[in-house]
């Protein structure tokens, strides 16, 4: 049931064109929703919330997504949505 329910946050996140190139980091459990990794703005922090909060299944979201500067986001390689278990 997890397994399911982080493909179709995977989905989610990748339909929302805000945030395709971020480094985000999915963990589900029973429903319950960590998203971490880093964005570059408060904006797009609260995007990657909402774009998952409409997926069927979802019963609980923790957002510990953090904000970092343009400059610190340029040394990361963009490496899109990383799915864990």
């Amino acid at each position: 049931m997890d397994a399911l329910l982080n493909r179709k946050l995977a989905a989610a996140l990748g339909r929302c064109s805000y945030i395709r190139n971020s480094s985000l980091r999915l963990d589900v459990c029973s429903g319950r929703v960590v998203l971490s990794g880093a964005v570059p703005s408060y904006f797009l922090k609260q995007m990657a919330q909402e774009s998952l909060r409409s997926v069927e299944g979802v019963e609980e979201i923790r957002n510990e997504l953090e904000v970092s500067t343009a400059r610190s986001q340029r040394s990361r390689p963009e490496i899109g949505v990383k799915i864990g278990a």
